[in-house]
């Protein structure tokens, strides 16, 4: 999942009554759109004023640029890592 992230009081929710909030675990909070289902945003307990965004939820153009890659060791033969980016690979023991 493509994602950006901002400090949480830049950002203003114009469809408040849509946006609801699960808790997946006791430090993340995942905030979607009850409407649709669709995941818009993240937040965990260990960085308070941090919110990740997901890109796909942003109307182009979004300006943004990847940067960064988790898990690729798990990316399906149909993804094209850039070799230029910074990689996780996150392998499991």
């Amino acid at each position: 999942m493509a994602a950006t992230a901002t400090h949480s009081g830049a950002i203003d929710f114009e469809a408040k009554d849509s946006l609801r909030w699960w808790s997946r675990t006791p430090t993340v909070d995942y905030g979607f759109c009850s409407t649709c289902g669709s995941t818009l945003f993240w937040r965990a307990a260990d960085k308070p004023d941090h919110l990740s965004i997901t890109a796909g939820s942003l109307d182009q153009p979004t300006g943004l640029h990847t940067y960064e890659a988790l898990f690729v060791s798990e990316a399906a033969d149909y993804h094209d890592i850039d070799p230029s980016i910074h990689q996780h690979t996150h392998d499991r023991a």
